[in-house]
């Protein structure tokens, strides 16, 4: 069968690398475009800095990186080399920065990366040119190093040209060619060139492209400050007898001995340019650019001083960060600015890269925003994704569909754009929400929400109730088995001693949670069942009424995500998902079954806007929801696991009896013009149970007591079902579905690894996820969620620990260099009879 016919605009660092990634795997029938000549293509690829670091919060993005370095490091041609392995070093003047480090250590560690913590001296001695007395301490990754991006890129180009692709420079792309949905080309003025497959990585050109064919790209182009300065004795002496590989960047000084520095609490970093050094800064104020901001270079104007993606150099933006850039390092006192320039590279809203499939067009996706640490990794992925219909690395994190509507927006993504730019070395906690915009997406309880003093938390654009503070006074009559332990500065930050009281609500009386931000969607017509059936593990065709936890597998067998769904009709389910991927995936599959037969038609509507959910649960739910509901909520009247349209208070609601905190309860949707009522029926009549709402810190803690999973957090399509814990989501009786096949081929076989429950030996530590597990004292592993668990009174973990390890085993986890005791427990920690829940 002949490879399908793709095209690639971008002849960067990205586009190369795909093109070379999939002529590797036996697609000869590709073609890379780019309106610059290649290697110097005028791209961000063309000034980048070269900087391979790999230490990150994201398990995907380390990976890329440390898969950017193995790679480019095997690109080389006599006397040079794509990559120097200098090693890196991130070094702390402050003592919260010096905290930084040892959690980045830790992700470092869980990832697999080597890396090591060092003291001032070792600082020194890795990198001469410090002061010591500046330094309070620094991290090594010895697998950090510089990448030449231009000779990458040209080596690539050799390489991917031998196996049949053709790279073109000097080619305007116009328009791209569809028909029936479908991509079938790729237009260059008056020529057509055919295409089964079209992928942008076209960098900060990226919106440009898609607005080609109606997709909004969300990216901004940002200028960024790089300076080369004159030549420095110390460095002068380093550099002599040294024939390393380096960046072509600024023209020569390609060599390079010293490890790669970067100053975070200055928003600096440096790398050697031989006799000189090499000054990258983020230390000034977003410079967003207009395409019509950008020089007119092309063709044969085009060298490494005049491009387009290089801007006049903005010397007032630089002056704070050159006297920190002295303060560090002292023999640069004398040093002046050689040359120096503001580059241009991608943001987007929340820093990440962009991947994926154009909803508008199917066979079009994108590779942006980019940057040569992870130009490798990315690629190999998206030839991956072509290839084999599916990433080996997961990949929601730069799944472009990660972003709601709103998000899209030209006003959103250039100031969240700009707030990440802003922040690229920030220390960012785990839950600390963005401070504008704000407001965006509110529940129809958002007002009473305030009454009650709501600390709110933002996530895709909802605003989230963390706690109360109207509950502050229950701390006062908690039993002395729930007070809430004091935790540490770190911790302690977005969270709040009234979840305890909220918690403890839950468990012993009524609480009320608002679930509206839980993405909502309906799935209807003829081919409805069909449709759910063949792509979830469970069985969904049950009686009207039934509810089903089900999980969407990749054909790989890793979970693409859970789902509840809740048949409403013959034809209609409601589906309780996880994002816009759901949302995408759905339609996309829903999209081919009606095209393929027209008589199972089947369509996916998003209700989460229009609609809202309270999730009502506790010991004293019936009591408190029966006599406002017309539907007879008793054990026998609705079981665990189904649901019924009726009133509450009059109001048209649907009922579903689940519960994500283990107790008796249900989730009561409505249509959102009635929320605020439904809030207040329920308030009122809760007034004499001692009715209270509950936030997320309290959801949270309940959740992982009761060993619940989280999608994105807990497992990805990197983690099987029995992996993950979830085989009683699988039913093989059922026949068919996505995923089955490799399913069936580890039937049998003992999970490689599975997600255990842990709770810390001391009842007080606590740790918040991406820590690093050891098991005899080997790094074995990774914390995924963890909160304070405030009914077992100690703090609960979840963790991917090797298959072998059993309840009872103890191990330790790493928070901020100390090693925390804990032991694996037999899950889940409450009601494991489901006798609370099913009351």
């Amino acid at each position: 069968m002949p490879s399908p016919r793709v095209v690639i605009i971008g002849a960067g660092i990205v586009g190369s690398n795909l093109a070379d990634e999939l002529t590797s795997r036996g697609w000869t029938d590709v073609t890379v475009l780019d309106k610059g000549p290649i290697p110097l293509t005028g791209g961000s690829t063309s000034h980048a800095p070269g900087l391979v670091f790999q230490t990150n919060s994201s398990k995907t993005m380390t990976e890329f990186a440390a898969y950017t370095a193995a790679k480019l490091s095997t690109l080389s041609r006599p006397g040079c080399s794509a990559f120097n392995a200098v090693g890196g070093l991130e070094i702390a003047t402050s003592e919260r920065r010096l905290a930084e480090l040892k959690r980045r250590h830790g992700w470092a560690t869980a990832w697999g990366v080597e890396s090591r913590l060092v003291d001032p001296a070792e600082a020194k001695a890795l990198h001469p040119l410090i002061d010591e007395d500046l330094v309070l301490g620094g991290l090594h990754l010895p697998g950090d190093g510089l990448a030449s991006a231009v000779l990458a890129v040209e080596l690539l180009r050799e390489r991917a040209q031998e196996r049949g692709a053709r790279l073109v420079g000097g080619v305007r792309v116009t328009g791209i060619e569809r028909a029936g949905g479908r991509v079938t080309g790729v237009r260059t003025g008056d020529d057509v060139i055919p295409a089964d497959l079209v992928v942008s990585a076209a960098g900060f050109w990226g919106p440009a492209l898609g607005e080609l064919i109606g997709m909004r790209v969300p990216l901004v182009p940002m200028a960024h400050q790089y300076v080369r300065t004159t030549p420095v004795r110390e460095l002068a002496e380093l550099a002599d007898g040294v024939a390393l590989g380096g960046s072509h960047i600024i023209g020569g000084g390609n060599t390079a001995a010293l490890p790669i520095l970067r100053h975070q609490d200055a928003g600096l970093y440096f790398r050697q340019h031989g006799e000189s050094l090499g000054i990258g800064s983020y230390d000034h104020r977003p410079i967003a650019v207009g395409y019509d901001e950008l020089p007119a270079v092309e063709g044969k104007d085009m060298d490494e001083h005049s491009m387009p993606s290089r801007l006049d150099f903005t010397p007032e933006d630089f002056e704070q960060a050159f006297k920190a850039t002295k303060q560090l390092l002292p023999a640069l006192e004398d040093a002046a600015i050689a040359d120096a320039f503001n580059g241009i590279f991608s943001f987007t809203p929340d820093g990440g890269s962009l991947v994926g499939e154009s909803p508008e067009v199917r066979g079009f996706f994108i590779a942006e925003a980019v940057w040569v640490t992870h130009s490798a990794g990315v690629a190999k992925a998206v030839a991956e994704l072509l290839v084999d219909g599916q990433s080996a690395t997961d990949l929601h994190e730069l799944d472009v569909a990660r972003f709601e509507e709103i998000q899209m927006q030209d006003e959103y993504v250039l100031e969240t754009s700009k707030q990440s730019f802003v922040e690229v070395y920030d220390i960012k906690h785990p839950l600390e929400p963005r401070q504008s915009p704000r407001g965006l997406r509110v529940s129809p309880f958002h007002a009473r929400q305030r009454e009650l003093g709501g600390y709110f938390l933002e996530a895709a654009g909802w605003e989230r109730p963390q706690w109360y503070e109207a509950n502050r006074g229950l701390l006062d009559t908690l039993p002395s088995d729930w007070q809430p332990p004091a935790r540490d500065d770190w911790s302690a930050q977005f969270d709040s001693p009234i979840a305890a009281a909220e918690a403890h609500a839950t468990r012993t009386n009524v609480a009320m949670y608002d679930m509206t931000a839980l993405k909502r969607l309906e799935v209807f017509g003829p081919g409805a069942l069909g449709l759910l059936q063949r792509l979830t593990t469970g069985q969904i065709d049950k009686s009207v009424g039934s509810v089903t936890y089900t999980l969407m597998l990749t054909e790989a067998g890793g979970i693409r995500s859970d789902l509840t769904v809740a048949r409403i009709s013959e034809d209609l389910f409601q589906v309780g998902a996880n994002g816009g991927q759901d949302l995408d995936y759905l339609t996309r599959e829903a999209a081919g079954q009606t095209a393929a037969n027209p008589q199972e038609w089947v369509q996916v509507r998003d209700t989460t806007g229009g609609t809202c959910c309270l999730g009502v649960w506790g010991p004293r739910a019936r009591d408190l929801v029966q006599p406002l509901a017309a539907a007879d909520l008793s054990n026998g009247g609705l079981k665990y696991f189904r649901a019924v349209s009726t009133t509450i208070a009059g109001i048209p609601v649907r009922v579903m009896r689940l519960s994500y905190v283990g107790e008796l309860g249900w989730e009561i949707y409505t249509s959102a013009e009635y929320g605020q009522r439904l809030w207040d029926a329920l308030w009122s009549a809760g007034s004499t149970f001692g009715l209270i709402a509950a936030g997320r810190s309290a959801f949270n803690s309940l959740r992982l007591e009761k060993g619940y999973r989280s999608w994105g957090t807990d497992m990805t399509t990197e983690h099987t079902p029995a992996e993950a814990g979830l085989d009683f989501a699988v039913r093989p009786a059922k026949g068919d579905f996505a995923g089955r096949p490799a399913l069936e081929a580890t039937a049998g076989t003992t999970p490689r690894r599975r997600l255990r429950c842990l709770t810390v030996d001391d009842g007080a530590s606590m740790v918040l996820g991406k820590e690093p597990v050891y098991l005899d004292g080997t790094a074995a592993g990774y914390v995924t969620s963890a909160a304070f668990g405030h009914s077992v009174g100690k703090p609960v973990a979840y963790a991917w620990l090797p298959g072998h390890v059993e309840a009872g085993d103890t191990v330790e986890i790493e928070y901020f260099g100390t090693r925390i005791a804990a032991t694996v427990q037999t899950e889940p920690l409450i009601d494991p009879e489901m006798a609370k829940i099913r009351a």
